[in-house]
Order: structure tokens, then C-alpha cells, then sequence
């Protein structure tokens, strides 16, 4: 569109729904200091209506024509998505669009839903697990934003106020940071709807980016370690986080998936075989890639009981060396291609994984066939992750968190 907004589409002919996704750049990373937790907040909000419909009124509306909704706020973006046969997705593309660009933030909803949200902040804290993994982030990144949680913090949501709110929304919700994805069955008369829509009235100029959040600061990780004891934690917990290439780089985004699928993903991965078949000293161990606009993070977790937890570390280090040395086999690079493949393969079968995949990527203007990340799979040889990537993911180059259980003191 002229003012920079962009659509995709990616058509299924036997789709009996269309899904319809919403995408903003408007993530948590984009808060400035003092609205910790507004992007978040906003999602509640946008959902209590809009100038047009009451509270509740968008859900009901969606629900009568068989469909569904939601909506997620993460670091980098928020998206809002509407599923509903193909039928009633002209009806569907008006009332989502009106609600997510024109919400209304009455002052009496606000408070009600703020009290809502600072619940939502309480139970987070209260739960062990979800406080495990924080530490880890916020030892990782340290004060960029992806170090805080996206619930944000209770100070600045009392502080808050409609009008604070409404000035995040009008910074963020332009035609530059935003995207409409449409997956499934889609008509030729939805796609002309989507040319006059409100779309079309999103402001074109982008106010001053470097005043708003901090994607203008590049990220510094940090290694380390930290034992710390954690209230009501049912199990010892080793984690280590490693910095990974940023979205934008598929090719090296993909060779960490395979790379750490080889490491810890189903019984024959190494890790899993090592600790949990073999030696038996670990109820679970799992690694993973989280991938981030900015800079992703490479995550391991391994479950055990506190007195193995230094055998545990030192039998990962172990076998983290051992992997930057010893052949990886053909069966084995195998296996990993194709659970990664089919991962990818598998989450392009419904309209609304579809719609979101195919969004995010056209909201950061990454437009190509949706498959295309297997291409760069097949350029990681058992050579190449052995000399580029696998060295990376080594114990000293990690933040380490030994969680241990309170209660055991």
C-alpha cells in the first residue's frame, strides 16, 4: 500500500476457513522507559472495543459467524487474528480492523482490565518455573528490553493512563509497522475489500524511532554463571543460554535448529542419549532456538536432582566438545534434517499457522515462498556445522543458571 503497510496472502484451495492476522511492530522491546508493559496491556484493551463496538461485542460478533480470535504480544511484535468460514471473512476483515486500529480506551474498562493484567503479573511471579527462565533472560541481555518480561512492570501500569496508551498506539499502529495476512480459502472480492479497507488510512510517516523502544541498541550478551535458590521449585534445573544470529539471518537461524536438534531432540540426539538413557541423572533435558528480531537465544534446560547437578554440567561439557570433533554420521545429520523439515512441513497445514508464519515474516519484510528455509537447511553439511556453529555453543561461551530448590536448604 501507499503508506507502507503490507498485505500477503497465501492461498490453500481446500481450505473451508480463512484466516485473518493482523501484525504491528509493537512489541515490548518498543516501550519507552515509564511504559513497561503497555504493548501487552494494549492487547487487553483493544478487545474491551472500539468506537463502534461495545465491550464484548467483537467476540460475539465472531462467534455468531462460527469463527474464533486471539491475539499475542511478544518481544518484537503483536499480531490479532480472527479464524471464520470463508464465507464471512469480508464481515470478519471490517470488525477486526476497526477494533485493533480505532479502540476505544474507555477510562472505566481501563482500570477494571489494568487490575486484570497486574493479576496476570502476580501469578507469573508465583510461578517457579516462569521465574526461572526470566533470570536466565535478564542475566543473558541484561537492561536491553529483551531482559525484562513482556508483562512489563506494576510501577508503570499504575502510573499509566487511556492517554499513555493512546500515544503508544498512534506511535506504533502505522502503515510502515504493519501487516494483514490472509491464509485458506481467499476471494477475489476479500482481496479488493482489503484495497479501500482502514487499512488504507494508516498514518505513512513514522515518528522518532530512536526516542522509541531500543532497537536501536544493539545487544550485548552476557556470559556467565549464577547459583541461585528458587521458592516452591520442584526439581534442580541447569540452563545456559548462547546469542544467536538475529531473524533476518534464516540461513544461520536454520543451522542452529538442526544443530541443536542433533544435540537434544528425541532419545537418539546426544545429549538425550548421553544423560537421560545411558546415565540416567537427568528426568529431562531439551535445547532450543528462540528466534528474535534483534539477536536470537539458544536455550538448554536439563531437569535432575540437585546432588547430580554438577555431573550433569560437566557431562554437557563433555559432550559439547566432544561434538565439534567427533563425525557426525549421515543417519544422524539425516534424522535431524527431517525433523526439522517436517516441523516446517507440519505448520503449514491450517490456515491460522499459516497466516502467522507468512505474516511475521512479510511485517519484517523477509517475503519469500514459505518452504525457502529448507533451501538454507540444505546448505548446513555435517562439516560446516562442525566448523562454524557447533564451537559456538560451548559451555565457557554461555550463561549458565544453576536453579536449585528452596526448600532443600
Amino acid at each position: 500500500m501507499n503508506n507502507g503497510c503490507r498485505t500477503v496472502s497465501a492461498v490453500m484451495p481446500d481450505a473451508a476457513l480463512t484466516c485473518l492476522d493482523f501484525w504491528c511492530r509493537g512489541g515490548s522491546t518498543w516501550e519507552v522507559p515509564g511504559e513497561e508493559g503497555l504493548a501487552h496491556f494494549l492487547e487487553h484493551m483493544v478487545f474491551k472495543g472500539s468506537a463502534t463496538l461495545q465491550a464484548g461485542e467483537f467476540d460475539r460478533r465472531i462467534e455468531a459467524l462460527g469463527g474464533s480470535s486471539n491475539a499475542a504480544t511478544g518481544f518484537d511484535d503483536v499480531h490479532f487474528h480472527v479464524l471464520v468460514p470463508s464465507n464471512c471473512a469480508q464481515e470478519a476483515l471490517d470488525l477486526l480492523l476497526d477494533l485493533v486500529l480505532d479502540p476505544a480506551l474507555r477510562e472505566e474498562a481501563y482500570g477494571m482490565e489494568r487490575d486484570v493484567v497486574l493479576e496476570e503479573i502476580a501469578q507469573y511471579r508465583d510461578q517457579p518455573d516462569e521465574q526461572v527462565f526470566q533470570n536466565l533472560l535478564t542475566q543473558s541481555f541484561g537492561q536491553h528490553p529483551y531482559g525484562r518480561p513482556i508483562l512489563g512492570w506494576e510501577k508503570s501500569l499504575i502510573n499509566s493512563t487511556p492517554e499513555t496508551m493512546r500515544h503508544f498506539h498512534n506511535r506504533r499502529y502505522r502503515g510502515p509497522n504493519c501487516c494483514l495476512a490472509i491464509s485458506g480459502a481467499v476471494s477475489s472480492h476479500l482481496l479488493e475489500q482489503i484495497k479501500s479497507s482502514r487499512l488504507t488510512q494508516l498514518e505513512n510517516n513514522l515518528l522518532d524511532e530512536t526516542k522509541a523502544g531500543s532497537f536501536f541498541n544493539s545487544i550485548a550478551f552476557q556470559n556467565g554463571r549464577q547459583t541461585t535458590r528458587f521458592p516452591r521449585l520442584e526439581a534442580a534445573r541447569l540452563l545456559m543460554a548462547w546469542p544467536m544470529a538475529a531473524a533476518n539471518d534464516q540461513a544461520r537461524v536454520m543451522g542452529a535448529d538442526l544443530a541443536t536438534t542433533l544435540l537434544a531432540e528425541g532419545r537418539r540426539s546426544r545429549l538425550v542419549q548421553r544423560l537421560r538413557e545411558d546415565l540416567q541423572i537427568v528426568e529431562s533435558i531439551d535445547m532450543d532456538v528462540t528466534v528474535l528480531e534483534q539477536g536470537s537465544v539458544v536455550m538448554l534446560e536439563a531437569c535432575c536432582p540437585e546432588e547430580q547437578i554438577e555431573r550433569v554440567e560437566s557431562v554437557i561439557d563433555e559432550e559439547l566438545k566432544r561434538s565439534t570433533v567427533d563425525a557426525i554420521g549421515d543417519e544422524e545429520l539425516h534424522r535431524a534434517q527431517q525433523l526439522v523439515g517436517n516441523g516446517l512441513r507440519f505448520s503449514l497445514e491450517a490456515p491460522g499457522s499459516v497466516a502467522a508464519i507468512a505474516g511475521s515474516q512479510a511485517l519484517w519484510g523477509r517475503t519469500h515462498n514459505l518452504l525457502s528455509p529448507l533451501s538454507h537447511m540444505e546448505t548446513w553439511t555435517a562439516e560446516r556445522l562442525q566448523s562454524s556453529l557447533l564451537p559456538l555453543l560451548q559451555c565457557d561461551q554461555a550463561f549458565t543458571l544453576l536453579a536449585l530448590p528452596e526448600d532443600s536448604l
